[in-house]
């Protein structure tokens, strides 16, 4: 993406922190014992003080204690397990299989199998609106789903020009915005209506799939594979507004409002930590090793931590590293 002086409102300088606090520091670990394969997605449950776990290679969901830092159960009986949202309200686990019959909730309390949610193959990310109490997901050659978690019920469905990957929610308005790298494009759905009522192109760089939101400063963080970048768009009018280099097979990355900082996990082995100097120019604080294939993360703003997923390779164990921001 060629971009003029005008047009270009971020500028990246790369460089490694020198001096002061660690943007991230490691703080413990929690072993993910007999989990092989790939990892993907991770959801909190702030009041039960437990960590969800996508273990899509093992076909199971594993739950994480954060209250002693240990492995509390491995809960089987999935099919390519990719997404996971936490419904508390509900008492429910929503969890988006790559295979089979599409969502199934597990009950939060003992991890029983609740209700599943016949959508398609590859219902993969899913978040869950807290307000309006429904829950939406991406799934199949394109399509975003919204459904009540109380019932199972499918309230509706907006179709898309590719499959879905990560896509984030407004909270002060009803529209969602959506990766759709097959189609190199940002969906932005209309979630009352719950149709498209606009898209952007994606240039400069291709396989959009993580994101983040800023809503408060009406922007967007796009991660890209080819070539590893975050394009940043603005919100009130679908223009890109930069761009900067970041690690290599992203697959998360998360805004950091309070902070004003990017955290970015890809697969190449590393975290990455961007610092907003002023209006719309960021530095890398720090290029932090992790490992092989660690590309799925999770920050949870209330707690200030950042758990990243690290899959089985070799010597490395299957394991979640707990960063705190500091």
């Amino acid at each position: 993406m060629r971009l003029t002086m005008a047009a270009a409102a971020v500028l990246i300088a790369s460089f490694q922190a020198t001096s002061g606090p660690a943007p991230l520091t490691l703080v413990g670990t929690i072993d993910l014992p007999a989990v092989e394969g790939r990892i993907d997605h991770l959801a909190v449950d702030a009041a039960g003080e437990r960590l969800y776990v996508a273990a899509l290679g093992n076909n199971t969901v594993e739950v994480l204690d954060l209250k002693r830092n240990t492995h509390a159960k491995s809960v089987p009986g999935f099919r390519e397990p990719q997404g996971i949202a936490v419904v508390p309200d509900a008492k429910l686990v929503a969890v988006a299989n790559g295979q089979g019959e599409g969502v199934q909730f597990i009950d939060a309390s003992d991890f029983h199998p609740a209700r599943s949610v016949r959508l398609g193959d590859d219902s993969d990310n899913v978040r869950y609106d807290a307000a309006a109490k429904r829950l939406f997901v991406g799934f199949g050659g394109g399509a975003l789903a919204a459904i009540n978690p109380a019932d199972g019920t499918v309230l509706g469905e907006a179709k898309l020009s590719g499959h879905p990957e990560s896509f984030q929610l407004e909270r002060t308005g009803t529209r969602a915005f959506v990766n759709v790298p097959g189609a190199d494009q940002i969906a932005v759905v209309d979630r009352a209506a719950m149709k498209v009522v606009a898209t952007w192109p994606v240039v400069g760089a291709r396989s959009n799939f993580p994101m983040a939101l800023d809503e408060a400063n009406h922007r967007v963080f796009v991660g890209c594979r080819r070539p590893a970048k975050v394009l940043v768009y603005d919100t009130t009018t679908g223009k890109p507004s930069g761009s900067f280099d970041i690690v290599g097979d992203t697959d998360d990355l998360f805004y950091d409002a309070p902070r004003k900082r990017l955290y970015v996990s890809g697969g190449d082995g590393y975290v990455d930590v961007f610092q907003e100097q002023d209006a719309n120019r960021f530095v890398r604080l720090a290029h932090i090793a992790t490992a092989a294939g660690a590309r799925t993360s999770l920050f949870v703003p209330a707690q200030s931590r950042l758990y990243l997923a690290v899959p089985h390779r070799g010597t490395q164990k299957a394991e979640v590293r707990i960063f705190e921001a500091r």
